[in-house]
């Protein structure tokens, strides 16, 4: 193998190895959409939220979630993702509220 072809294979592992270790550190993302929609009838659409965290629903509450992404979901009725009271929704499906009751106003991702 030539010098020059070898520099190339060794510069190319070096930046692979760079990239690998760079996207590491951005944290890691649910793959896939999550679209829910408010009591006002608004629908919002989530591309590949962290899976770290607590995430906050539009301010009004929701009342309905298609979960299409590869992770579960826990709907809280709290901005905080705190209670005993959730909904898991299983990755690639769907729930609505319960006639009567309060709407979701925050999830967190199972993972």
């Amino acid at each position: 193998m030539s010098v020059h072809r070898r520099l190339g294979t060794a510069a190319g592992a070096a930046l692979l190895t760079l990239v690998v270790a760079g996207c590491s550190g951005l944290g890691r993302s649910a793959v896939g959409t999550i679209t829910y929609e408010t009591e006002r009838e608004v629908v919002i659409t989530v591309t590949s939220p962290s899976v770290k965290g607590c995430h906050r629903l539009a301010p009004a509450g929701v009342t309905k979630i298609e979960n299409r992404s590869m992770v579960d979901l826990r709907m809280y009725r709290t901005r905080d993702c705190k209670g005993k009271e959730n909904t898991y929704v299983a990755s690639n499906s769907a729930n609505t509220i319960a006639p009567d009751t309060l709407p979701w106003r925050s999830y967190s991702i199972v993972h």
